[in-house]
């Protein structure tokens, strides 16, 4: 059942949260929604954003794998440099703001556990060290090949892109180990050959954080079900969780809370409630 969100559930959420040592953030593509960044949210959406692709039949699923990189470079590297443009110029929305200001009350600080790969967190000022990126990240780069296992920043790489075609027209990027075509070092459909070593490393350090806390509170933000790898580290955790989605707000727990809304009106309906709690302290 969906919980419209009001007074009361962020009343309820704030107090959750005041009580907690720890704050994880779950978070999947919808938290970006709010910054301007497309939701590729069912094939309509994607097509949308990518009307090139939508033109020529071509799905998410088949863009997004190390095989279109073998027979269509300039195709695939098209879709991942305009994306790696769109997310260096798309600044945090305000509920980042709020995230960090909820981490730094936190005894016990908070982390980071995204699927997402557009580096959002990093920008509006969470640490590399309090993030996990699960699924990679579109700012690093390897190999196709994965020739010398190396992940190195795609910081060296402009990509100029004619966007009514998606497809890159400057130089396509190459390893520098063995001079063969680079790829983002991102998770994709069908994909044999990312390079993992790094996600391990954020996995490792979020297992000794959790260590740490005693009393931790989830916030998760617009994490779907279709692939629920966000959805399934809120809930296995113990404690509290808030679900802040628009259309699949569900809570699977009685102590978990369910705002039925966007990322940005939820967080700032949780800061709110938080202020009012903390005048009511300090008047009482």
């Amino acid at each position: 059942m969906v919980v419209i969100a009001n007074e009361v559930l962020f009343e309820n959420a704030a107090a959750l949260i005041d009580q907690a040592d720890g704050l994880l953030i779950t978070a999947g593509a919808g938290i970006g929604v709010d910054s301007g960044l497309p939701d590729f949210r069912g094939t309509e959406g994607f097509w949308r954003a990518y009307p090139a692709l939508a033109t020529a039949g071509i799905h998410f699923q088949a863009i997004a794998s190390p095989a279109s990189f073998r027979h269509s470079p300039r195709l695939a590297w098209g879709f991942y440099g305009h994306r790696l443009n769109l997310y260096r110029r798309t600044l945090p929305h305000d509920g980042f703001r709020i995230l960090l200001d909820l981490a730094d009350s936190m005894p016990r600080g908070a982390f980071v556990f995204t699927s997402n790969v557009d580096g959002q967190f990093q920008k509006a000022g969470f640490r590399d060290s309090e993030i996990c990126e699960v699924h990679g990240s579109i700012h690093h780069m390897q190999c196709l090949k994965g020739c010398a296992g190396d992940i190195w920043p795609a910081r060296g790489f402009d990509p100029v892109v004619d966007e009514e075609q998606c497809l890159l027209t400057s130089d396509l990027p190459t390893c520098p180990h063995c001079g063969g075509l680079a790829r983002p070092n991102i998770l994709m459909f069908g994909d044999g050959g990312w390079l993992e070593f790094r996600e391990r490393i954020q996995s490792a350090a979020l297992r000794q954080w959790l260590r740490r806390v005693e009393r931790p509170i989830v916030i998760e933000l617009g994490a779907g079900t279709s692939i629920p790898t966000v959805r399934m580290m809120g809930q296995q955790l113990d404690g509290p969780m808030i679900r802040i989605n628009p259309r699949e707000s569900h809570v699977p727990r009685k102590t978990d809370i369910s705002l039925a809304v966007g990322a940005l009106g939820g967080l700032l309906g949780i800061a709110n409630a938080l202020n009012q709690m903390e005048g009511r302290h300090e008047h009482g």
